[in-house]
């Protein structure tokens, strides 16, 4: 998924319930699914700093595995350093392909595989350096 979990999710079959395309309500479900986030200093449900959806906790990611039986969460939506970064007991992975992120962040990008035993894999995409990135190119001539 893209950002996180949603309060009002109860199936899984709500995800493909929504219509798409769509314009993104402020509110509910769709809202969510984009824009909420794990928190590490959060226990359930508050308020996101984003102004929009929620911030979650740990035992919301456990109870949601749990209640799916799941194993793992895979999301993006934020720029994490190394590519990729766990939350709630390697429970939840936010994954961030893109290095450099807008050219502001020194980030690495990240990919995972998955292979036919479930197990997981992380490849890094190294961010270029500050000189490379800034370099003057040459001129094509005309």
């Amino acid at each position: 998924m893209h950002g996180g979990l949603s309060p009002e999710m109860e199936r899984l079959q709500q995800i493909a319930d929504l219509h798409r395309p769509c314009d993104v309500p402020d509110v509910g479900l769709m809202c969510d699914l984009l824009w909420s986030d794990p928190d590490t200093g959060v226990n359930g449900w508050a308020e996101n700093d984003r102004g929009v959806s929620f911030v979650f906790g740990a035992d919301v990611v456990a109870a949601f595995l749990e209640q799916h039986d799941l194993d793992l969460l895979v999301r993006a939506h934020q720029v994490v350093e190394d590519g990729y970064e766990f939350f709630a007991g390697r429970r939840l992975v936010t994954l961030f392909s893109a290095p450099n992120y807008c050219g502001e962040f020194d980030n690495a990008g990240g990919m995972i595989s998955v292979d036919e035993n479930l197990m997981c894999s992380f490849q890094i995409l190294k961010p270029s350096s500050r000189a490379a990135r800034f370099a003057q190119r040459p001129q094509q001539q005309k």
